[in-house]
């Protein structure tokens, strides 16, 4: 009798034993840090590599939720340099910019390796080379922002002055402005105004700012708070970036699919069209060297917003960036 209670008990023991062994062995969730993310424009195809992130799990891998604020660029550069917001997604201009008015942002993962803004005309005009604006009027959405920093860019590059030809604001409306011959040419961005006038049936010609100079582009930003206190939320937040990125470029057809999640009336949309604005956005994006900041495309653009007094003075350019970050 004592030998079978005591069977018993050990059976019992070896029981609770396994039991416990089962239930430590179930790893708690993590809890994911939410960053609301400034986007600088609205919903858009060519935002797939961060759609492509989310819905594959890197952001959630690298502890991470991420939620897509589309307000305006200049608003995402003042919460991020505020300490407000630890990220924004800007074009490079804006980054020498706002170190010129104290903002201690720092830019620390680059999406393009290229400037994506052009010139485009009607191909009558015969517009086939920087030479060929002088004399012309050429519509921009205003004298800010990407569109007028790259154009200004293009004209110092070939000698060209803005006095040479005759500026003029159209807001937003770049497509309706050149179909209408309201403008004799206008600025835009390639995966943008070329594709959709040509979707039109308008044959085209296209001048793009990066063929003639080399300037820091579209990124990832940051400020020097959060870089000196949460350096692996910057490091876990580029690498997630980079793999959706990396995805996207390879698998552009399933990075369309994920991205009608996200982009309304993209299922809608002309497909055929869509699908070229992303695969031009691909050509400039940084692929081979994934985030890499050229120091030499921001010495130049440094050099540019000093020209055209955007900046009083030249700043100190390699506090304006790094690429210490990078996987």
């Amino acid at each position: 009798m004592f030998k079978s209670s005591r069977l018993l008990f050990i059976i019992i023991l070896f029981s609770l034993f396994i039991s416990a062994c089962g239930t430590t062995a179930v790893p708690e969730p993590a809890e994911l840090t939410h960053i609301r993310l400034p986007m600088g424009y609205i919903p858009n195809i060519q935002y797939a590599p961060y759609y492509v992130g989310v819905e594959k799990g890197y952001f959630a891998e690298a502890g991470l939720e991420l939620e897509f604020d589309y307000s305006f660029e200049t608003d995402g550069v003042a919460l991020v340099g505020a300490g407000q917001l630890p990220f924004s997604v800007v074009s490079g201009e804006q980054v020498p910019m706002a170190r010129a008015q104290g903002l201690p942002v720092v830019y620390v993962a680059a999406w393009y390796k290229d400037y994506p803004v052009s010139v485009v005309s009607k191909a009558e005009e015969g517009i086939l080379s920087p030479a060929n604006l002088a004399g012309k009027k050429i519509g921009l959405p205003g004298l800010f922002g990407a569109n007028y920093v790259g154009f200004v860019a293009l004209l110092h590059a070939n000698g060209l002055a803005e006095s040479d030809l005759t500026l003029d604001a159209v807001g937003f409306n770049q497509v309706e402005a050149l179909a209408t011959d309201q403008e004799q040419a206008i600025v835009g961005y390639a995966a943008n105004e070329p594709i959709q006038l040509a979707a039109e049936g308008y044959e085209v010609n296209e001048i793009r700012v990066s063929d003639y100079v080399n300037l820091a582009s579209n990124g990832l930003l940051s400020n020097e708070r959060t870089i000196a206190e949460n350096p692996e939320m910057v490091r876990a937040m580029i690498s997630a970036f980079l793999r959706g990125l990396e995805y996207t470029a390879a698998h552009p057809d399933e990075a369309y699919e994920i991205s009608k999640k996200y982009v309304e009336n993209l299922a809608e949309a002309d497909e055929v069209v869509q699908k070229e604005i992303l695969a031009t956005s691909i050509e400039f994006w940084q692929i081979e060297e994934l985030g890499y900041s050229d120091p030499q495309a921001w010495e130049n653009m440094n050099e540019v917003l000093f020209e055209m007094g955007l900046i009083p003075e030249k700043i100190e350019i390699e506090k304006a960036y790094t690429n210490e970050f990078l996987p």
